[in-house]
């Protein structure tokens, strides 16, 4: 960018001469810098400490999971247990099911 004199008030200067600042540039930036935060952080919920993964997708992007403290597998959904509240955990770990799957192929579905 050229400085400007006090010869050179009366000209116009193009778009290319300046410096461009993009709010979708930064934007971008702190996204990925709250994602890098995250990834590299514990998350604190309700008293419960979640790590949280990722993993690369095939076009180019990057999913979040949840660490299940109990398997260490990725997640979508953690679980806090509906009797033992100090418990947390995946669905699988948990044991937990669905309640349209619970009767399936019992009398109780057909009444």
């Amino acid at each position: 960018m050229k400085p400007l004199t006090h010869n050179s008030l009366g000209r116009k200067y193009l778009v290319e001469d300046c410096q461009k600042i993009r709010i979708d540039a930064i934007v971008r930036q702190a996204k990925k810098n709250i994602e890098e935060t995250l990834i590299h952080g514990l998350v604190e919920m309700e008293g419960f400490q979640l790590n949280i993964t990722s993993h690369r997708l095939h076009h180019g992007g990057k999913r979040l999971w949840f660490e299940c403290p109990l398997c260490k597998l990725p997640c979508g959904i953690i679980y806090k247990h509906p009797i033992e509240g100090k418990l947390v955990g995946c669905r699988t770990c948990l044991e937990l099911e669905y309640r349209c799957r619970r009767f399936k192929g019992m009398i109780e579905v057909r009444l």
